[in-house]
């Protein structure tokens, strides 16, 4: 019998039950609805609702009922609405009406609302772990690449010198702020709905703060509408695990072109790339294309959330159980593409030797060369006009500016003298640059022990 059974004077079509039934995807929770049952179950006892005894009783037959899950002796209902009536009804079957009073003073509204942000912490703490995963693989590739010199790209074409280090530390930056953003969220998140009840409380004179503490929260949610009808956390998760596939994705996109014949920076390991049905000859970056397009299912997750929130009036309305399979689904999604990315980059082989002829071409010391006059006395913007010559004569003459002869500049411009050779290599226009935030050893290098200290301090979160 279904525990709202006595208002109705017929059984529901088995439709409804199926359509309105949450069990397959909320199962999931059955750790963090018994662990909150625990905790409620003691509260009341605490506040003399109900008796020690019925207390321990309800404890023991919940802890028993988790401890039977976890063996794999005891499985779901697929016929229970939800996690929270397949627990209540176990529990019962077990103990007897001490079961039944374990949802004193609680509602199924603030149930759930305890189980999400329960579960969501953990998880929350998960994608960290494997993002500082991820971090650990960058920061070692940058500090073996501090002097591999690639070209930097604008429009995707060939703009500046910089290090293959540099780049992955960009990488290490977008990193660190997705960690963050899910320690904000964390933090936001981590307030207790539980005593809201339905929606404005109950009459019995439970003590919110016991279960608070019990359960591991910062505070108390302050207005108990808000309580159970609030889903900003599970939106703000979607919002920071986007961002966190935006990067993903984009990191995914220079892998595929790096590994191209025309690029030829990076080869993936044979273990983390598969071949063709038809070409015996083709070596393809799967997991890079696969997290490309699984960044567009956490999206997804996201624009589900906001659509389906958009209208609700408060308190609690049941469009709300859609949250549940839309979150999911974005935090095992980028848990998995987290793991697998870190894998392929570990043990994929770096060729600084396709890096250095790319860079070698486009002229991307052509900055460096009017920064060389400007050092002479010229104004920028004569410098640019020249050094603009320059690479039209090089395009003329099939060369480029290291390799143009002394003459050849002289006639552009009497500024030029034989230094000017050494102020255009690649070297030198990347270790010129040191300042914060460059592409010199002395800037990676700088950058690199933030990182480090970015790891030891998160390792203290975990």
């Amino acid at each position: 019998m279904k525990l709202w059974a006595g208002r109705f004077q017929k059984e529901t079509d088995k439709k409804v039950d199926d359509f309105n039934s949450s069990i397959s995807f909320d199962a999931r929770l059955y750790r963090e609805d018994i662990e909150g049952s625990i905790a409620h179950a003691g509260m009341l006892a605490d506040c003399g609702i109900i008796d020690r005894a019925e207390s321990e009783k309800i404890i023991e037959g919940l802890r028993g009922i988790l401890a039977d899950l976890e063996a794999g002796t005891l499985a779901f209902d697929a016929d229970s609405e939800d996690i929270h009536m397949f627990v209540e009804s176990v529990l019962t079957e077990r103990i007897g009406d001490a079961g039944k009073r374990l949802h004193t003073a609680r509602s199924r509204n603030d149930q759930v609302a305890l189980d999400i942000r329960m579960n969501f912490k953990k998880e929350i703490r998960a994608v960290q772990k494997l993002v500082c995963k991820l971090l650990s693989v960058l920061v070692k590739k940058a500090e073996e690449n501090q002097r591999v010199i690639m070209p930097g790209y604008t429009h995707l074409q060939r703009a500046q010198p910089v290090t293959f280090a540099h780049h992955l530390l960009a990488y290490c930056q977008m990193l660190m702020r997705d960690y963050g953003r899910l320690s904000d969220c964390y933090r936001r998140m981590n307030e207790l709905p539980l005593g809201s009840g339905a929606l404005a409380t109950t009459t019995y004179p439970i003590d919110r703060t016991i279960t608070c503490k019990a359960l591991g929260f910062d505070a108390v949610m302050a207005n108990s509408l808000d309580g159970v009808s609030d889903r900003d956390h599970c939106i703000e998760l979607c919002s920071a695990l986007s961002i966190l596939m935006m990067h993903l994705s984009r990191f995914s996109e220079e892998v595929i072109l790096w590994c191209s014949s025309e690029f030829q920076f990076l080869e993936l390991d044979d273990a983390f790339s598969t071949g063709s049905s038809i070409m015996p000859q083709k070596k393809n970056p799967d997991i890079a294309e696969l997290v490309r397009g699984k960044t567009g299912r956490v999206y997804g997750s996201l624009v589900t959330l906001l659509t389906v929130m958009k209208g609700i009036p408060l308190a609690y309305n049941k469009d709300m159980q859609e949250d549940k399979e839309a979150v999911f689904d974005a935090v095992d999604t980028a848990k998995l593409c987290l793991d697998v990315f870190a894998d392929m980059i570990e043990t994929a082989t770096v060729r600084p030797e396709k890096m250095r002829a790319a860079a070698s071409g486009g002229f991307i010391n052509a900055t460096d060369c009017a920064d060389y006059l400007v050092k002479k006395g010229m104004p920028f913007r004569d410098a640019y006009k020249i050094v603009g010559k320059l690479v039209a004569l090089c395009l003329e003459l099939g060369t480029d500016l290291e390799r143009l002869p002394l003459e050849k500049y002289r006639e552009v411009s009497d500024v030029f003298a034989e230094d000017v050779y050494r102020a255009i290599s690649l070297e030198t226009c990347v270790s010129e640059r040191k300042v914060l935030g460059g592409p010199s050893v002395e800037s990676t290098g700088a950058q690199i022990e933030m990182v480090k200290a970015f790891l030891k301090e998160a390792s203290g979160d975990e």
